[in-house]
């Protein structure tokens, strides 16, 4: 997938949308019980856990789509852009204005995603009745989408942030005409209980010590 080397697309752009890891901004629901500096702790190194995954796997491109500032916290490789203004299905087709052609996204909620499955799941549109992947979180929304032509109708109008977010997407693909594979389903970070159990399914990873860090009771 690397621009000009093998790999179904050559001119694959992967994205990570996200918030600058600050206290009051970022991961505001783990507050209680985690102090807002906690939190934004560990949405810093859930960031940087998915940045380098994603750094990891080969593509013509590799942005980051962000509200607010970078920090020391981004590794080298990426683009950055400002997330556009408005709600999320609006922040999410600005995103993929920002490619030009096959295009995947993660958020920074799944700290637990490797690079083996980002780059089985940004392949998975390189197949030949494929249009669209969809990767669904347990807990009704989801963690990633993918398009082989990179279209903003499919994010406006999408209720987002609710228990059927994911349905919706699906249904919006649906209504497209967009011939959609499903990708495994994770849970993903929004309460400090599955920060616990996110932590548990990476025990290496940088995310796992910072929420073995964090001063609450088990």
């Amino acid at each position: 997938m690397s621009a000009g080397g093998p790999g179904p697309f050559a001119d694959l752009t992967l994205l990570v949308i996200a918030k600058e890891p600050r206290p009051g901004l970022s991961k505001t629901r783990l507050s209680p019980p985690c102090s807002p500096e906690e939190a934004a702790a560990l949405a810093e190194a859930a960031l940087h856990d998915t940045l380098e995954s994603v750094a990891a796997v080969p593509a013509a491109r590799r942005v980051l789509v962000l509200e607010g500032r970078p920090g020391p916290w981004l590794p080298a490789g990426y683009e950055v852009v400002p997330q556009r203004a408005g709600g999320l299905d609006e922040r999410l087709a600005g995103a993929f204005a920002a490619a030009t052609g096959p295009a995947f996204l993660v958020g920074m909620d799944t700290p637990q995603v490797t690079p083996a499955l980002i780059e089985a799941s940004a392949s998975a549109l390189a197949g030949p009745e494929v249009d669209a992947v969809l990767g669904r979180a347990e807990d009704g929304g989801y963690w990633a989408i993918g398009l082989v032509r990179p279209d903003e109708r499919a994010f406006r109008g999408v209720p987002m942030s609710v228990e059927t977010t994911g349905e919706a997407q699906r249904a919006r693909l649906d209504e497209l005409g967009l011939r959609t594979e499903e990708l495994p389903v994770l849970r993903d970070v929004d309460f400090f209980e599955d920060a616990r159990a996110v932590a548990s399914e990476a025990p290496d990873s940088r995310f796992a010590r910072a929420v073995g860090a964090v001063g609450v009771p088990t």
